[in-house]
Formats: structure tokens, C-alpha cells, sequence
């Protein structure tokens, strides 16, 4: 096997981990808890797929309270799947940042 099909070869298996430790990503639930009133679940593909809030803290006067609750636990969950993500692939490709492909 010359150079030229042994790179294209490595570059496939890659492509095939990387897919397989994606979907294993998309599947994996990444739950945040906030302030003891929100809980938030978020799967590994950006879907939420859980919300629950605190009975005690329903009230008029903590609406916007668990409205900003529940937006910065949706945005930690998204944080932790990009960091899990960029793990990923770097230590598929062994690089950080942009894939060789």
C-alpha cells in the first residue's frame, strides 16, 4: 500500500471512530442543576429532554428568577457537550480545534 492509500485509510478510521463516539455523545444525558430549583436535561445532540422546577419557587414573583435559571442551566449543559465533543475529537485526530478532513 503505497503512502497516499495508507493516509486515506487512517483518515477513514477516524472518520468511523469520530461517527461512533458521536453518536455514543448524542445519546449520553448531560444534566445541570441551578440555584436548588431548576434541573435541566440535555442530550449529547442538543435536544432538551427535561425540565423540572422546584414546586417552591412557582410563584408570579419568581418568574423571570426561573426563567434566567433555566436559561444559564441550559447553556452550562451545552458548554459540558461542546467540552465533551472537543475531547472527542482531539483524541481521535490528536489535534485541537479544526479536523484534518
Amino acid at each position: 500500500m503505497n503512502q497516499m492509500q495508507q493516509m486515506l485509510a487512517q483518515a477513514q478510521r477516524m472518520q468511523r471512530e469520530l461517527l461512533k463516539a458521536h453518536e455514543a455523545l448524542d445519546a449520553k444525558d448531560f444534566t445541570v442543576k441551578k440555584a436548588g430549583i431548576v434541573e435541566v436535561t440535555l442530550k449529547g445532540n442538543k435536544t432538551v429532554s427535561k425540565v423540572t422546577i422546584d414546586a417552591s419557587a412557582l410563584s408570579a414573583d419568581n418568574k423571570e428568577m426561573i426563567e434566567d435559571t433555566i436559561a444559564m442551566a441550559i447553556n452550562e449543559a451545552l458548554d459540558e457537550i461542546k467540552k465533551e465533543s472537543d475531547a472527542i475529537d482531539e483524541r481521535v485526530t490528536g489535534q485541537k480545534g479544526a479536523l484534518p478532513f
